[in-house]
């Protein structure tokens, strides 16, 4: 860690220039020869990406970043938060430490947090960066995180894991024994320690294939943010045999859309439909769930289609996605198409369709954007259809 960067000035040029463009700041002549350029410019450029990100660390004096591809590879603020209140307890440790963004989350639900990070430099700064933060319930260790855990007498009352794919493992079907720590192999290792382990994972990690890899899950959470999938968490308890609940949270600004249903539980069948009134787009988490025909029962909905993954209904209901007014329904034909969205302005959304966006665009000469919204699926008898649509607010 070199802390010549934390001189006032240096700090001040950092602050002042976060917003500017470091390919034109790269062609300047270095204001301060006693500090290498490309050092100060990776400080503005992992800067400028903690802005909206990490906007605690953005806003706090004399923070220390590490390489723009660590904040890039960081928990965002929101998710960290959102993953802190679903545990708490006396004592945490974090086997992959990282930037320490989940750690600073969880310090405000443990009394003593251990935060484990083999990187000596990556680990000297979030040390440094929690003093400025004012942390004080870390403890750090630069070191591989299973000589802490053999090392150590304490029993955890949690173990956070956010193990990482080895670069031998590109092209292979992502699964968790391809990844570093191997955490199917050290359960049994992990459960002398905690009788409680989260997994965080990356969102392209298969939950049936997470599933096959690990025992004693109780919980599956998957956490969007702004309906984009962020991580999927496997909550594991020792010895645990009950139930797996499958919880979703998409965070939104002034919100949180929660969604959970028991994996495998036996519901009754969804009820299908031609389109009603409203129309009814479930939000990513929901949709990476796959819990398609319990979004039909839990709220009294009706499928498009068994694939189609669409819901209609005749009176609005709060949902956990998108919502639309109908306008109208045309089959996929060509006289329709013609008649109404030939040339026209829409979005353009296709569910269990055999065109894509792409060549409907081309095909049909439809610019995008507007206050329309297409959805071109397959109703209950099979036939194609548009959707013409109204977003509700």
């Amino acid at each position: 860690m070199n802390t010549s960067i934390l001189s006032k000035n240096i700090q001040d040029f950092i602050t002042l220039n976060s917003s500017e463009s470091i390919t034109k700041l790269a062609l300047q002549k270095n204001p301060f020869p006693e500090v290498e350029w490309i050092l100060i410019l990776n400080q503005i450029e992992a800067k400028s990406k903690a802005k909206d990100k990490l906007p605690t660390w953005f806003s706090t004096e004399n923070i220390i970043y590490p390489s723009k591809i660590s904040v890039e590879q960081t928990s965002s603020e929101k998710t960290a938060a959102y993953k802190a209140s679903l545990i708490s307890g006396e004592s945490l440790i974090d086997l992959t430490g990282g930037f320490g963004v989940d750690d600073y989350y969880f310090s405000k639900q443990f009394k003593t947090i251990t935060h484990c990070e083999i990187n000596e430099d990556l680990s000297a700064i979030v040390k440094h960066n929690f003093k400025q933060l004012g942390v004080e319930n870390c403890s750090f260790y630069a070191e591989d995180s299973a000589s802490v855990l053999n090392n150590s007498n304490q029993k955890f009352d949690w173990i956070y894991i956010d193990p990482s794919r080895r670069n031998d493992a590109k092209g292979k079907v992502f699964m968790l024994k391809d990844c570093l720590p191997n955490v199917p192999e050290s359960l049994d290792f992990y459960f002398e320690k905690a009788d409680s382990i989260l997994i965080k994972t990356a969102p392209l990690l298969d939950i049936s294939a997470g599933l096959s890899e690990l025992k004693f899950v109780k919980n599956i959470h998957i956490i969007a943010l702004e309906n984009e999938v962020k991580e999927l968490l496997f909550e594991i308890h020792k010895n645990y045999s009950g139930e797996i609940t499958l919880k979703t949270a998409n965070i939104l600004k002034d919100k949180i859309e929660t969604f959970e249903f028991v994996l495998g539980d036996d519901i009754p069948f969804p009820t299908y439909h031609l389109p009603q009134k409203y129309l009814y787009e479930a939000n990513s988490a929901i949709m990476k769930s796959g819990g398609f025909d319990e979004v039909s029962t839990i709220f009294q909905i009706n499928k498009l289609h068994k694939h189609s993954h669409l819901y209609t209904s005749e009176d609005l209901i709060d949902f956990p996605g998108r919502r639309f007014e109908i306008e109208k329904v045309i089959s996929y034909s060509k006289n329709e198409m013609k008649t109404e969205l030939l040339n026209q302005q829409a979005n353009v959304t296709t569910r269990n369709f055999p065109e894509t966006v792409e060549n409907i665009r081309k095909k049909w000469k439809i610019k995008n954007g507007g206050n329309i919204y297409c959805f071109f699926t397959t109703d209950k008898n099979e036939s194609k259809i548009v959707l013409i649509c109204r977003k509700i607010i």
